[in-house]
């Protein structure tokens, strides 16, 4: 064992709070106080924990406590729907290797419980020591899209203002970093455009590198509902069962969707299908743009992307004749080495037609995890909590000001995204690092090298509700949290909806909210006054309400929790001006859209055009790996690195329970190989072994493998956007060793 991975002698440490000092109070809507109306057998509706959806899960209670969950069928996002997932969300908190009392690591590599002021001590002790020997940017926190909002931002302040770190990122940096950036660039803020009811209202739905139907299948049961006969059009290498449900699939080579793009801009400036007066009054950049795409022909788009002529003209009709067209994306475009000009040229798409700000309509980004868009907004990881600059001034004194701080504590300083995190601790200059409901050492691209980083930190705290996951297998410190379902606090939806998460369990042993260690370790930390205004989960659901005041997300109006719960989520903006007795509209319609009045967040409120040049990926197809690896969702059951998932019963026996590569029949007749056979995948960096799946779901030349499985990361390639940052998960080279 790595000598550094052990802790040093100073184990029992002593001081800091005790286990009884920190237990939670109960939660305003969960255990030992219900709703007004509510008894303890009853019901309860909170929002799901799992993806961006953010569906209502109806809690039926016994004594007080959850026993089962069915959808909510008043829910404006679901409407009485919900997946697999949902179904199973209590499983994940039942499972029998929850993690119930704070473990440390002793001398000789074993995990023993500790108490909680031991944990507190330890991590006080350990942190500071670290700054005071190597300076205050010698530690980094990785958080996640996860938790509720309210911590989240507790989380980011700790760090940021109170511990005095800058090295601060989320996993969102992993699925909505492109998202954040593109939307921030091209509107001027960082604002999906869209309600889950312009699903049901496009004449023409264009999905990107999007499988609705298995990632999203609450939203695909929105699109079923439309009753415009739409035409849905798939943009997706390979034949997902979106793709299988669509009037057409246009199966591009992989990472040829920007060629693809600015050749549609061009065949619609050829057919004179602009909306001239909307580019001319609220965008800037027009002509620019116009000049740039001319390059891109019929030829050299059908060249580069392998469509056939009367697919792409398919398109180019759908696109300049439909009345209400809406574009989609998700991961296929966020995870690519271009993936934020990307994301801009579907934007650019929308806006060259006028297809924004209308019902039915939007370039429209969905997002991965349940409380990504809180991440992106109040992480305070990238953007200053709010969606501001840490580099403005008066935006940091602005922060200051609202959480009763010197405005010294709030440094403007650009501290290290997620890759590079990696590669300080790989160079030694990170040495201590705070992990929090996130799995690095399983999703990291490139996986080895987040392995390797982890073995060398001088401490490593792992807060989560298992300590059974791969990153905890490195950790020194581990500090048992309370899952979804067992504390409170808010999520916010792909499409800007607050929605609450109420305590329905008790959380299992000395496992704590994430909210309270955050505050415990604050107090430990002596980081002053200021923390003491983030007393509750409302409490600091108050302080966002006036950290958003008089930006584009201001949710001012929102009178509480029991606001956002009677009216099943409130969508932003919805400011205490909007929401005033004086107006006629004191509460919020059921679904609401941005850019309605077509002026953007930009000074000007204008949008603008962006584009670049498209450059090949890093690492292409070679006579020794002639393969291009795409990675994505392999079942609607599963979620991500399967740290929750795979405690249910249920939903383990809904998916493939080992790792498996799907192979098209060609290239799979050509190396003798057939479906259950045991083959070696292998990149540059890594060898697999897995099930063959012969189909014809993905094209000559390409393979798919899920991401759920730990071994998938061992064979990507670290290569980032270089505007957003995000991994590039979806490309690598590889080569296939039959005869296992």
């Amino acid at each position: 064992m790595n000598p550094n991975f052990l802790l040093p002698s100073f184990l029992h440490y002593r001081n800091g709070p005790q286990t009884a000092d920190l237990i939670q109070t109960p939660s305003k809507f969960g255990l030992g106080m219900m709703p007004k109306g509510l008894d303890a057998d009853s019901t309860t509706t909170l929002v799901c924990g799992f993806c961006s959806t953010g569906c209502g899960l109806t809690a039926h209670l016994r004594d007080g406590e959850a026993i089962h969950l069915s959808p909510a069928s008043e829910y404006p996002v679901n409407l009485g729907m919900a997946c697999p997932k949902g179904w199973e969300s209590l499983a994940p908190l039942a499972a029998p290797d929850r993690m119930t009392t704070p473990l440390m690591r002793d001398r000789y590599g074993q995990l023993k419980p500790v108490s909680w002021g031991d944990a507190v001590a330890q991590f006080v002790h350990s942190f500071q020591g670290i700054q005071a020997r190597c300076g205050k940017d010698s530690i980094a926190c990785l958080s996640t899209g996860q938790m509720a909002t309210e911590e989240m931002a507790l989380l980011g302040s700790l760090f940021r203002f109170g511990m005095q770190g800058i090295h601060y990122d989320s996993n969102t940096r992993q699925c909505m970093a492109t998202s954040h950036v593109a939307y921030k660039q091209s509107f001027g803020f960082d604002a999906p455009p869209y309600a889950y009811s312009d699903f049901e209202e496009s004449d023409v739905l264009v999905f990107v590198g999007s499988n609705l139907c298995v990632a999203h299948p609450i939203l695909w049961q929105r699109v079923l509902m439309n009753e415009r006969k739409p035409q849905i059009i798939v943009v997706d290498p390979r034949k997902t069962e979106t793709a299988m449900n669509a009037t057409l699939h246009l199966p591009i080579l992989p990472k040829s969707d920007l060629v693809l793009f600015y050749g549609l801009a061009r065949a619609l400036l050829a057919r004179d299908a602009v909306d001239k007066s909307f580019v001319r009054d609220h965008t800037t950049g027009f002509d620019e743009f116009s000049s740039f795409v001319e390059s891109f022909t019929e030829e050299r788009v059908l060249q580069h992307t392998g469509l056939e002529k009367a697919d792409f003209d398919r398109f180019i009709h759908a696109l300049a004749s439909g009345k209400r067209v809406s574009f989609w994306w998700t991961m296929g475009v966020n995870q690519g080495h271009e993936a934020t000009r990307t994301a801009q040229a579907i934007i650019n798409l929308a806006l060259l037609t006028g297809n924004i700000g209308k019902p039915g309509t939007g370039a429209n980004s969905i997002t991965g995890q349940c409380n990504a868009m809180g991440s992106r907004l109040f992480g305070n990881a990238t953007s200053l909590l709010g969606g501001r600059d840490f580099a403005n001034p008066a935006h940091r004194a602005d922060v200051a000001r609202i959480l009763g701080m010197q405005d010294d504590a709030i440094r403007g300083e650009k501290g290290f995204a997620y890759d590079q995190i990696i590669d300080g601790i790989q160079d030694g200059t990170i040495k201590g690092l705070w992990v929090v409901a996130t799995n690095s050492a399983h999703s990291w691209i490139q996986q080895e090298s987040a392995r390797e980083a982890l073995k060398k930190l001088e401490f490593l705290v792992v807060q989560d509700l298992y300590a059974t996951t791969e990153t905890a297998a490195f950790a020194h410190l581990l500090l048992p949290a309370a899952g979804w379902g067992e504390k409170e606090g808010t999520f916010i939806n792909s499409e800007r909806r607050l929605g609450l998460v109420k305590q329905i369990r008790r959380a299992p042993g000395q496992a704590l909210s994430d909210f309270r260690i955050f505050q415990v370790i604050a107090d430990a930390w002596n980081v002053g006054d200021w923390r003491h205004r983030w007393s509750s989960p409302e409490a600091a659901f108050d302080l966002l309400k006036e950290l958003s005041r008089d930006l584009p997300c201001d949710f001012t109006g929102i009178q509480g929790y029991e606001m956002l719960d009677a009216c099943g989520g409130i969508q932003w903006p919805w400011s205490d001006h909007i929401a005033s007795p004086e107006t006629s509209s004191p509460r919020p319609a059921v679904e609401r859209r941005l850019f309605e009045d077509s002026i953007f967040f930009h000074e000007d409120g204008r949008a603008r055009f962006l584009f670049d040049n498209p450059t090949p990926p890093p690492e292409t197809p070679t006579s020794d790996f002639p393969f291009i690896l795409l990675t994505g969702r392999g079942s609607s059951a599963q979620w991500h690195t399967l740290t929750r998932t795979s405690k249910s019963d249920m939903l383990r026996r809904l998916s493939p329970d080992s790792i498996y590569v799907e192979i098209n029949p060609l290239d799979a007749a050509a190396r003798g190989i057939h479906s259950g056979q045991k083959i070696q995948v292998a990149s540059r960096r890594a060898t697999i072994t897995a099930s063959a799946l012969v189909t014809a779901s993905v094209q000559q030349g390409q393979l798919f493998i899920p991401m759920h499985f730990p071994e998938t990361n061992q064979l990507t390639l670290q290569v980032v956007d270089p505007h957003s940052r995000q991994p590039s998960y979806k490309y690598c080279a590889v080569q296939i060793i039959s005869g296992q």
